[in-house]
């Protein structure tokens, strides 16, 4: 609860704050810009792959010695941790300098832009790569439930970081400034999260800490390498639309479509606050409980899952143009189908949360390690086709297409069936009912929507207020007389307790003490 109400006030902050900036970026540079960023963090995204799935394996092998407080056994794998981060550093940085010979046939950079690609991309590249050194240890404070320290100090950098941006952008109108700032908040969090870790468990430093044992580090790499299979074959699914898009419709289309992928980023980000911050406590349930116990907290979960991404889909396909329309202005508006689609891909991601979160926590990477393959090509070849005629929305509706056909059914499949050992009918028959209840929500928000045309402030209020009211509506009569919903109202009001004792407003019942 801790970790979900630190990530989730922080967010809320930075959400607020990095809009802003993201509106004096647009008054003070060119509209190349936003596609330009966009662009190298799709490529060094694909550079991420060095990581080889490496964080979740610690993350998953860390539990269990933390749970029985066993720092011989945490120092070791620390060691191995630290050791093989350097090396993923390195390695990311080489690669990444190999590529930079070939960015002039990637992408044409715009007479707007004056500096040179070269020295853009090495800055990118930079902020990427040095993070390895630090990060591992980051991932201990993951593994020990404490996300809170993580979390709340990122939101301590990234904002004063926006507020010294803006404030340079202004005044120098500088696009250089506005990276060297980036870079230095960068290195600050690295190094700060690397010193609170060592600080607060210093057992975790242990120069003298023993080797791994063969058997450890065999299941280590046998865990990596199934994340490495799914992370490559993610990046091609979920991190090559601004790469399609730059090539096929330029730099300005990917930096006007980059303001509605704004904005489902932000929910995204919103929402994984929820589930981040359990992830850790799920795994230390998943170790303490077994069967029935572990298939019921999961179906809460799902449950949760649904209304928060059910709630934002709608949102997206209804209210993000008219977002656009008041922040940046009426330019930046594109076809009502691209918000559309964007929900829905919105929508079949969101809707893996809790089935990903299981399967992490319960170890069983093996299984979706290839099948995501299959999507990365069905949405790349079908991208080819259908992106030089249909533009952004021809490229979304192709990984829509290919998720759809793959990881959708797969990954629930194998969880059910290797995680729970239950047939994977009852999701599929949840999940069918979750469609059937989006439908009419969205049904309802599109007819109440579309009578509204007043002026841009009071359309998006009312059309913000239509699409939080209809779906919230619809979810609590179509859910609440189940367990899950008895469930989730019964944590809903644990959060409440936790909050206002925080603020000293209630104190616990004498039962309770």
């Amino acid at each position: 609860m801790l970790n979900i109400i630190v990530g989730i006030g922080g967010y809320a902050v930075n959400t607020v704050l990095g809009l802003v900036c993201r509106v004096v970026f647009t008054r003070f540079l060119p509209k190349a810009y936003l596609g330009v960023g966009g662009f190298f963090a799709d490529i060094l995204s694909m550079l991420t792959v060095v990581e080889m799935g490496l964080g979740i394996a610690i993350v998953y092998a860390l539990y269990k010695p933390i749970a029985e407080n066993d720092r011989a056994r945490v120092a070791s794998l620390m060691r191995f941790f630290g050791k093989a981060y350097r090396i993923i550093g390195a390695v990311t940085a080489a690669v990444g300098l190999c590529v930079m010979p070939f960015l002039r046939y990637l992408v044409e950079m715009p007479a707007e832009i004056t500096q040179s690609v070269y020295l853009l991309y090495g800055i990118f590249l930079f902020n990427n790569a040095s993070t390895y050194f630090f990060s591992y240890r980051g991932s201990f404070l993951l593994a020990s439930q404490q996300n809170y320290i993580v979390t709340g100090l990122n939101y301590v950098v990234t904002i004063t970081q926006s507020i010294v941006q803006m404030a340079f952008l202004a005044l120098t109108r500088d696009y250089m400034s506005y990276l060297i700032i980036q870079t230095v908040g960068t290195a600050l969090y690295n190094v700060a999260i690397y010193i609170i870790a060592r600080r607060k468990y210093p057992y975790i430093a242990d120069k003298n800490a023993s080797p791994l044992d063969r058997e450890t580090k065999r299941s280590l790499l046998r865990n990596t390498r199934d994340l490495l299979l799914t992370r490559i074959s993610g990046l091609f699914v979920n991190n090559t639309d601004n790469i399609i898009i730059t090539y096929f419709k330029g730099l300005v289309e990917t930096g006007v479509t980059s303001n509605y992928t704004l904005f489902i980023s932000t929910l995204t980000t919103l929402f994984s606050q929820v589930f981040d911050g359990m992830t850790a406590s799920i795994g230390n349930h998943n170790a303490l409980e077994e069967g029935e116990k572990r298939y019921e907290m999961f179906k809460f979960i799902n449950l949760s899952n649904f209304w928060l991404y059910s709630w934002g889909a709608v949102g997206i396909a209804f209210v993000s143009s008219d977002l656009v329309r008041l922040i940046f202005g009426a330019d930046y508006v594109i076809s009502p189908w691209i918000p559309a689609i964007l929900a829905v891909n919105f929508y079949l991601v969101g809707m893996q949360s809790a089935v990903w979160t299981y399967m992490q926590t319960l170890g069983i990477f093996h299984y979706g390690r290839l099948i995501s393959f299959v999507t990365a090509g069905i949405k790349i070849g079908l991208s080819i086709l259908l992106g030089a005629d249909y533009g952004v929305f021809g490229i979304q509706l192709s990984t829509a297409v290919g998720r759809i056909l793959t990881d959708v059914w797969y990954s629930p499949w194998a969880l059910y069936k290797h995680g729970f050992h239950k047939k994977a009918s009852l999701y599929l028959g949840r999940y069918l009912i979750f469609l059937a209840v989006l439908a009419g929500e969205s049904g309802i928000c599109f007819a109440l929507c579309r009578l509204i045309d007043i002026n841009p402030i009071v359309d998006l209020v009312l059309k913000f207020l239509i699409c939080s009211a209809v779906p919230n509506a619809m979810f609590f009569l179509c859910f609440r007389k189940t367990a899950d919903m008895r469930m989730l109202r019964a944590a809903a009001g644990n959060m409440r307790h936790i909050v206002m004792r925080r603020l000293g407003l209630e104190k616990k019942t004498e039962e309770e003490s």
